[in-house]
């Protein structure tokens, strides 16, 4: 379905009808479509609910610049929208900066929170400015290379193919936009007013963030567990979706 705002039309999919709701946000140019294979066994009993955000997969952007205050505000726009009052919220990649934010404005509107692959940083690195430049230079190429360290388990290549189509719904122009818009986040710094039980799920092989980036949010999230998973590269959620959904059912089954 089509969420009709005044700078945008947002895609968003619902599915199952559990008590329990979890919204997720994708990564960098990885739309909510790349939450699918969760979604699969989540939503036998979870309502799960996932949105294209601004320059990735079908939401149509009618913004000058994608900025990261436009991201945070967009997800409450869309959790209204749905009459969504309260939901364990889930972000992959660099969409965990947007679920901290939002989790450190409206603490009681979120049970929990999963991070995917997470980071709670992101700057104007050399590796971000090298891929900012191909974006603009030649997004296909870019887009390739990205997806093979994106990819890195050997018995994906089905999912590596998706990846690329999933990835290249975006554009070159609002790619670089969404990178240098994370460079806005200031959530590091407030790690330890996190209050919800917080999930971080990792794979041991990412090339793109470390391990060792959910190893410090593990560390100073006050109500926090990792969850490594030692055959798995960046995304997980693509490539390992069934073992995420269990780990998510874990947690938030014994969380209450």
């Amino acid at each position: 379905m089509f969420l009709r705002f005044p700078d945008a039309d947002i895609f968003a999919s619902s599915f199952g009808a559990g008590s329990r709701c979890l919204v997720a946000h994708g990564g960098w140019v990885g739309s909510g479509e790349m939450w699918l294979p969760p979604f699969e066994v989540l939503s036998r009993h979870w309502r799960t609910v996932t949105y294209d955000h601004r320059g990735t997969g079908s939401t149509i952007n009618r913004a000058a610049t994608i900025t990261f205050e436009m991201l945070v505000s967009d997800l409450f726009a869309v959790l209204d929208a749905l009459h969504i009052r309260s939901c364990v919220l889930a972000g992959e990649s660099s969409g965990a900066l947007v679920v901290l934010e939002a989790a450190l404005r409206q603490p009681r509107r979120f049970e929990g929170l999963v991070l995917v692959g997470g980071r709670a940083t992101s700057s104007n690195t050399a590796g971000a400015s090298r891929f900012i430049a191909g974006c603009k230079a030649d997004f296909d190429a870019t887009m390739d290379t990205f997806v093979d360290a994106c990819i890195t388990e050997t018995d994906a290549e089905p999912e590596k193919h998706w990846g690329r189509k999933i990835v290249k719904r975006s554009n070159g122009i609002e790619a670089a936009q969404l990178m240098e818009a994370m460079w806005a986040a200031r959530v590091e710094d407030r790690l330890g007013e996190i209050v919800q039980p917080t999930l971080l799920i990792h794979g041991r092989s990412d090339r793109i963030n470390p391990v060792e980036m959910s190893e410090t949010m593990a560390a100073r999230i006050p109500k926090a567990k990792l969850v490594v998973l030692e055959d798995a590269g960046h995304v997980p959620v693509i490539t390992r979706g069934a073992v995420v959904a269990r780990a998510i059912d874990s947690y938030f089954g014994a969380a209450g």
